[in-house]
Formats: C-alpha cells, structure tokens, sequence
C-alpha cells in the first residue's frame, strides 16, 4: 500500500521502491483498500530488502510497528512511519478490510505530511 501511495501522491521525479524483510503475496484486503481510493496495486508484488540496488536508494521509510524492521545497509535518510499489522487481531472480511483501511489512511497522511515538506524544500 505504502509504494502505491507513495507513487500516487509524490512528485513523480521521486523513485519509489518498496520492500521488506519477509516478502509474502499481496492482500487482497491491501488491493480492496486501494481501490476505494481508485489506487490500483493488483500487479505490485512484494520483494526483499535484499533485492534493492543500495546505490539506487537516497531515503528509507520503515513502517514497522511490534514486528522485526527490515535492516538496509549504508547512509541514507532514515524515516519511521511505525504502522500496526492491519490484520492483527481481526478475523471476518469486513474486520480484516477496515484495518486495511486505517493502516491506508495513516500511511497515506505521512505521505501526504512528506509531500508537503518535499515541495516547501524546493
């Protein structure tokens, strides 16, 4: 949700890569969630820190709350967003979407709060 955000509302002169320490398949809950925004993430996939070219990153922004954070090596910008698993402690779909839902909209109101830092630097 984080890079189809981020692709969104950033200027498009900004690169945005996303990744994690355990890469596992896209939610569906995550895809719904987007496409209330008219956001589709349906093709995005998930990758492993492991797989960014380091030389290629200037900012790094982990969203982790209680789990592990992804570790990326060298001198770059560090950014931390602590976002709760959306699904935690949820079991029905309506449950599991709404916590899609909050973890959207807290994620997407850093991104908007970083876009309007971005554009007042310039």
């Amino acid at each position: 949700m984080a890079e189809g955000l981020a692709r969104h509302y950033l200027s498009a002169d900004i690169v945005v890569q996303s990744a994690g320490s355990q890469p596992s398949s896209l939610n569906r809950y995550a895809v719904k969630a987007m496409a209330e925004l008219g956001i589709d993430i349906s093709t995005h996939y998930s990758k492993a820190v492991e797989d960014l070219d380091s030389r290629t990153v200037d900012a790094v922004i982990t969203l982790c709350a209680e789990e592990v954070c992804p570790v990326f090596l060298g001198k770059v910008q560090r950014l931390h967003w602590p976002i709760n698993e959306p699904s935690a402690g949820r079991e029905t779909p309506e449950q599991l979407l709404q916590g899609f839902r909050i973890a959207r909209d807290e994620i997407k109101q850093h991104i908007l709060q970083l876009a309007e830092s971005l554009s007042k630097a310039d």
